[in-house]
């Protein structure tokens, strides 16, 4: 998720934020290796103590592979997740690993963090995202990845379409495969600019007809998805 973003009500401080997310609130995580080397994994928030710790779920093994050796005491991660209730507002913070337990189950204890920041979903504001979907040009689907979203739109990059012909202002439709599986989110889009890349292509566009309900259902499918 973008990294620009409000304080609610900056007279209080920050940490507070925390206090928007709820017991059992998917969240995703970024961790980064000492090589450089960084990735995000999805897991939940547990909870937290004010002015003492903050309480998070360890991802699963089988997404860890070997970052697993990279979750230990001093590790910096960045926490992102959503607020319900809040229209579609984003809280994320960056705090430090002070420990890791194993009973009763697998579990971060982070520093309370300096700053908790919220960001509300508006037109103004584009969240970073990496959504898998499909998308219909031409009567043709083509594998995507949403790499941002507003309100209003957001981007799309289609890897080895460089052969595919889009011009701005066309048409097309987007499908975003849910949980649910017969519920899939389905967004009109306008094709607003287009950018060729080394592996293909990338490109804006606008949202036809959307609510912002909508734009909130793709929030949430990006902390659901498989990293």
């Amino acid at each position: 998720m973008a990294e620009q973003a409000i304080l609610i009500d900056p007279s209080k401080p920050s940490a507070r934020n925390l206090g928007f997310l709820k017991a059992g609130a998917p969240i995703t995580i970024d961790i980064s290796t000492p090589a450089g080397q960084k990735r995000k994994f999805n897991t939940f928030f547990i909870g937290y103590l004010p002015k003492k710790y903050v309480l998070i779920e360890f991802p699963e093994a089988k997404r860890l592979g070997t970052f697993s050796q990279y979750i230990g005491q001093g590790t910096v991660i960045t926490v992102r997740g959503l607020i319900e209730g809040r229209d579609g507002a984003a809280v994320a913070f960056i705090s430090t690993i002070r420990q890791t337990l194993q009973i009763p189950s697998r579990i971060m204890v982070l520093d309370i963090p300096n700053t908790v920041t919220l960001q509300q979903l508006r037109s103004s504001v584009r969240i970073d995202t990496k959504i898998s979907a499909k998308v219909k040009i031409d009567d043709v689907y083509w594998k995507t990845t949403m790499t941002n979203i507003s309100v209003d739109g957001g981007q799309l990059d289609i890897i080895n379409g460089e052969k595919l012909v889009l011009a701005e202002d066309k048409i097309i439709d987007i499908v975003v495969e849910t949980s649910e599986g017969d519920n899939n989110l389905k967004l009109n889009a306008t094709v607003c600019n287009i950018k060729q890349q080394v592996d293909g292509l990338s490109f804006g566009v606008k949202f036809n007809r959307v609510n912002k309900q909508q734009v909130i259902d793709l929030l949430y499918v990006a902390l659901a998805q498989d990293d």
